[in-house]
């Protein structure tokens, strides 16, 4: 299965507001060396929103390079200008991505048909492996598994979602809808391993940021059986889970990473440095894990 495990949704690191690409490669190479099981760049944790398209295009041209096939990337593609989200598949796939995750379009508001009509245009588009993201606490609507079941029965490429509603109930019925090998990966590190106990493969994670080695042993440990060990990681990142929203992501993640040395923790507005409360807080959590 291409897309399973722990994949990270990378942070875009800022230096002097413009792309630091040295940083950039060298935390690629910091999660591939730790053993994450694929790399998600140009998601929400990317900073997507506030990235032109050129730098887009270059955050995502830079991945695949650094990646160099050792681990699947997913690039992001998605926007709420279906034309767009076309536009920017169709460079992914030229690019070399493994996949596009494509987040449903926010603040549009569309119906189910409307949704379904988007993912169908993108997937009449391009012939890669296609992810639809749904996040219904960020974009405003929801994608529901009666419509991703259609969609997955209608086409072979869209492969899997990343499902962040946060809904088991919602997890086990998209689970049960779609075709078999379809995989169905968690958009939060909370859900993460009660989703894979349902069925699902994986999670696409804002903690592997911090810690990409424990996130691929979580996942490595549930596929070999070990269904304990499993949980013992589980338990033991929880705080660092809910630490990575202390603030709106991806402001813990890059000041996590910052404390830790592995690059600036420039952000772009309106996303804003961390308070200082926060950040104490924050760096307790980090502590206590011996990450700094």
């Amino acid at each position: 299965m291409l897309f399973s495990g722990a994949l990270t949704a990378l942070v875009t690191p800022f230096k002097d507001e413009a792309l630091d690409e040295e940083a950039y490669r060298n935390f690629i190479e910091f999660q591939i060396t730790e053993g994450i099981h694929g790399l998600v760049p140009c998601g929400t944790t990317g900073e997507s929103a506030t990235l032109s398209h050129e730098e887009h295009e270059r955050v995502i041209e830079i991945c695949i390079d650094q990646a160099r096939g050792r681990v699947p990337v997913l690039a992001g593609a998605g926007s709420n200008n279906t034309a767009e989200a076309v536009r920017l598949t169709r460079f992914a796939q030229k690019a070399g991505a493994n996949g596009a995750l494509l987040i449903t379009p926010y603040y549009n508001k569309p119906t189910q048909e409307g949704l379904y009509r988007h993912y169908k245009a993108i997937a009449e588009a391009v012939e890669m492996p296609l992810v639809p993201y749904n996040v219904p606490g960020r974009t405003g609507c929801n994608l529901l598994p009666e419509t991703l079941a259609r969609l997955a029965k209608e086409f072979s490429h869209i492969v899997g979602v990343k499902e962040a509603t946060g809904d088991m109930a919602q997890g086990s019925k998209t689970l049960s809808s779609c075709p078999a090998g379809f995989s169905v990966l968690s958009g939060d590190d909370f859900t993460a391993l009660p989703l894979m106990a349902l069925g699902g493969k994986g999670v696409i994670s804002v903690t592997s940021n911090i810690v990409p080695g424990r996130m691929a042993a979580m996942c490595n440990a549930f596929n070999k059986g070990d269904v304990a060990e499993a949980a013992r990681i589980h338990h033991e990142l929880f705080p660092l889970h809910e630490a990575m929203f202390f603030e709106s992501n991806p402001i813990p993640a890059k000041t996590a990473l910052s404390l830790m040395g592995k690059m600036e923790a420039g952000l772009r507005l309106p996303l804003c440095p961390m308070s200082a409360a926060a950040k104490e807080k924050l760096a307790g959590v980090l502590r206590g894990l011996q990450l700094i």
